[in-house]
């Protein structure tokens, strides 16, 4: 199992509500899974541990047989870097950085996403370039371009880029195409699927559309593996 969560227990503080409580929650290597429920549900909140951002005081989260808990932070940022792509709601790209320098980013954190671009095609730059090509963004006119220049559909394929880039072994996808219409959602989302299954990487896409999951392998209902959901509503 990539992801193995168990007896589950997270508050943002101690006098706070439960935000998440689940039994169990597994997410095999390889798969490409599908997360859904309203806002306010906990999805980001998940996200957020399964990434190793936050640490829950009840439970055990491991990822990649890894338990998150017994990491001190920095150990954990490190392990995030190494094997966690994130592609981010807003993309969070870096303003003043062109297109294939925001790709490049994530191998100046890890040596080890640093070394696997490196043998798939013999330097950054290059690889960036694939991925993007990949992604369906094979100008090399728009590589050297300031982001922020760029369409919103445009944008978004340099963030996926970006946390693809290195074949980290878990993507993570934070309702990323909450902006596009139905046709660039699909297509996006089908580009994503080619790229993980090319590497085996495990793909975790997070929306509330529930349109989207008959492309996904497997669909979890948040709501309905969240025990303080349901404790929420029925008070």
């Amino acid at each position: 199992m990539v992801i193995d969560v168990t007896d589950l227990e997270f508050a943002w503080r101690p006098d706070a509500p439960t935000v998440l409580s689940i039994d169990s929650f597994q997410v095999a290597s390889g798969e490409c899974l599908f997360i859904k429920g309203p806002s306010g549900s906990g999805k980001s909140t998940l996200l957020s541990l399964l990434s190793g951002v936050t640490t829950a005081a009840v439970g055990s989260v491991r990822v990649m047989g890894q338990e998150l808990g017994q990491l001190g932070s920095v150990q954990r940022d490190h392990f995030r870097a190494d094997h966690i792509g994130y592609i981010f709601q807003m993309f969070n790209l870096i303003p003043y950085l062109s297109v294939v320098d925001n790709v490049i980013l994530p191998c100046r954190f890890s040596s080890h996403r640093r070394s696997k671009a490196l043998t798939r095609s013999g330097a950054l730059e290059a690889e960036a370039r694939r991925l993007l090509q990949h992604l369906d963004m094979d100008h090399p006119d728009l590589h050297r371009r300031a982001v922020t220049t760029l369409s919103v559909g445009q944008q978004q394929r340099v963030a996926a880029a970006r946390a693809l880039m290195g074949s980290p072994e878990l993507l993570i996808a934070d309702e990323p195409t909450s902006s596009l219409d139905a046709d660039r959602r699909e297509s996006f989302i089908r580009l994503l699927f080619d790229e993980c299954r090319g590497v085996g990487a495990t793909l975790i896409f997070v929306s509330h559309d529930a349109s989207l999951e008959h492309m996904f392998d497997h669909t979890i209902d948040l709501s309905e593996i969240n025990r303080a959901t349901c404790k929420l509503e029925e008070g």
